[in-house]
């Protein structure tokens, strides 16, 4: 078992391979056979007599390549002291000469070597070296062939602690090479040659597997990122499923899988996948299933073989017949430091004992825990959302009751929340008689988009009856005698607000003034289609100034005319500026001004409200034919 993952015999808690199973206790180990013989006392060794007598050169340098020891071997090769190197960064001690002929980037292909193997943890030779040495028994420049092998020395936590690097000279091989000496005299010159060859084709093989294991890798992590970025766009967690069972399996070169998934009462949903198969199951938290063990625990765990599996978990058969996987390797989803779920990968084959899969299924199970993290949030935003908008359209519906029936008056109301999200709260409208001759039409909108705002505009409505009421006198007073109002009683908002009078003349028209609180123009249209804004300077919103000054404006209605009333979710959108909403609402509502009120504000609101991201909410008056 791979050190980095615990130890070599527990892994999460739980060490299992045929003949030392694990029992269910974290940390608990059943010892057979293979692992007591493991344990049997070991010779002392002298290490230092043993790395003193190694007939092959070899450097010992710490992880930033400063060298900490040299075999005489090595001092013979090289010809350098050991305390002339010892304690020096190994490219400082053994510089290039400045008119050497050595292969451009040489130096940097040896540092590489040694930095790959103290980053991967793994043996990595190189082809041959070519060195110019001055030899101090010539005084001559002399050229020298390497053959190079960087190893890591691993601490007990599986981190690199030192460099090993083996040299051997091949020089005179290489030199009788090219000289075509290939039966050179002498049985001792032979069997060195033979030796050499036999070397530097082991060499060769290192390399060529050294090479396919980068090239793998390299594979695999171009998977794993299109794995990555596929779950990074999945909406649902049956889009993540469906990713994990297909490129993320695929990065691991794996034949099946699952996925469990913790709920919010504590629940595990688990969704076995391998193939085109999907099998779903629940779990209970403290089930003995490898799945629910690494979410108690927080740890992963590696079953090598199906034995394993049988002696953890009696269902293992069905997850077998269903995947056809022999070992598996399972590692928590984890957030910050919470604990969502678990992932499995299972191959088809049992795993040698030096396989590591758990780092890999360890990287996408990053991916996937953060993708599950964000559906999960998103669904308790959207279930938020959704009880936020009920309570919200519930209040505010509670509060826009139905226009009184007026003597030849037709009045019309609509509210429509916004198309997206819990945007319900500040729009509303009002009517109702004043006195026995007026009756005050309202539409208004406070600022917000949530229950504060819905509770607001309640308090706004409700203080405006009994001002109206109260304060009798002109549009004006009466949105002048609600800011101070509302200013007494702290309510601490902002509102817009179009507040009118209508009122009839005995020659069977009717004058209608408002006065507007920073609100939208009313429209005017006439039963011949022509449709007018009255733009007049707005006021101040109410909120702002309670002792600002406040303006009426007024217009004569014939039969048949109708004036509208609105908020902005009626003509505002995104990107577009409100000249061209006003316009659009101009136009629109010339074309409908044949239909009956009620058909008027339906037709409207199908034009223009597709695709408001705001409330709306609307006040349609017409005033018909002549009559007593």
């Amino acid at each position: 078992m791979p050190t980095n993952l615990g130890s070599s015999a527990i892994m999460g808690g739980r060490w299992c391979r045929a003949g030392a199973i694990a029992t269910q206790g974290a940390g608990r180990v059943s010892h057979g056979s293979e692992l007591d013989r493991r344990t049997e006392p070991v010779t002392q060794v002298d290490y230092a007599a043993l790395f003193g007598s190694l007939p092959t050169a070899y450097l010992v340098m710490t992880p930033d390549l400063v060298i900490v020891d040299a075999n005489p071997a090595y001092v013979r090769l090289t010809g350098r002291p050991r305390e002339d190197i010892v304690g020096r960064v190994v490219f400082d001690a053994f510089t290039l000469r400045p008119d050497s002929r050595d292969v451009p980037g040489q130096e940097q292909a040896v540092r590489l070597s040694l930095e790959r193997a103290r980053d991967s943890g793994r043996v990595d030779p190189m082809p041959l070296a070519r060195y110019e040495f001055d030899d101090p028994s010539t005084g001559r420049t002399a050229i020298r062939y390497m053959s190079l092998v960087s190893a890591p020395v691993h601490d007990a936590q599986g981190d690199t602690s030192l460099l090993l690097q083996r040299v051997e000279d091949v020089t005179t091989w290489i030199e009788e090479r090219r000289q075509g000496r290939d039966e050179p005299d002498g049985l001792e010159h032979r069997r060195r040659v033979e030796v050499t060859e036999a070397e530097l084709h082991a060499r060769a093989l290192e390399l060529r597997a050294a090479l396919a294991a980068e090239a793998k890798a390299t594979r695999q992590l171009a998977s794993m990122a299109e794995a990555a970025l596929q779950l990074a766009g999945a909406e649902t967690v049956e889009q993540l499923i469906d990713v994990t069972a297909g490129a993320g399996l695929s990065a691991l070169s794996a034949t099946g899988g699952a996925i469990a998934v913790v709920s919010a009462d504590g629940s595990i949903r688990l969704t076995v996948f391998g193939g085109d198969q999907r099998t779903f199951s629940g779990l209970r938290p403290d089930s003995d299933a490898p799945a629910a063990w690494v979410i108690r625990n927080g740890r992963p765990m590696l079953l090598p073989d199906r034995a394993c599996d049988e002696a953890l978990w009696e269902q293992v058969t069905d997850v077998y017949q269903d995947t056809g996987c022999l070992s598996w390797a399972i590692v928590p989803l984890q957030v910050g430091e919470r604990i969502i779920g678990s992932l499995s990968a299972g191959w088809s084959e049992e795993l040698a004992v030096a396989s590591d899969p758990v780092e890999m299924v360890t990287v996408l199970a990053a991916q996937c825990a953060q993708t599950l993290d964000r559906l999960q949030v998103r669904a308790a935003e959207q279930l938020e959302s959704a009880a936020n908008r009920t309570i919200s359209e519930t209040l505010q519906r509670s509060l826009l009751t139905e226009p009184p029936q007026l003597e030849r008056f037709a009045l019309a109301v609509r509210y429509q929340p916004a198309n997206l999200g819990a945007h319900v709260g500040g729009d509303w409208y009002d009517a109702f008689r004043a006195t026995p001759d007026i009756t005050t039409l309202v539409i208004g909108d406070v600022t917000g988009h949530d229950l504060t705002a819905a509770a607001a505009m309640g308090q706004i409505r409700n203080v405006l009856r009994g001002v109206a009421h109260w304060a009798q006198g002109s549009p004006a007073t009466v949105l002048a005698a609600l800011d101070r109002t509302l200013g007494s009683l702290q309510v601490d908002t902002l509102a817009t607000a179009a507040l009118a009078q209508v009122r009839l003349h005995e020659a069977g028209e009717a004058v209608f003034a408002w006065s507007s609180a920073g609100h939208l123009p009313p429209l005017l249209l006439t039963p011949e289609g022509t449709a007018t804004l009255l733009v007049s300077d707005a006021d101040l919103l109410l909120g702002l100034d309670p002792d600002t000054d406040r303006s009426d404006q007024r217009v004569t209605m014939m039969a048949g005319a109708t004036i509208l009333l609105y908020t902005d979710g009626l003509v505002e959108r995104r990107g577009e500026s409100l000249d061209v909403g006003l316009e659009r609402l101009r136009t629109t509502a010339a074309d409908l001004v044949d239909l009956p009120i009620e058909g008027f504000c339906d037709a409207l609101l199908a034009r223009m409200a597709d695709r408001h991201l705001d409330d709306i909410a609307l006040l349609a008056v017409r005033l018909e034919g002549t009559g007593p």
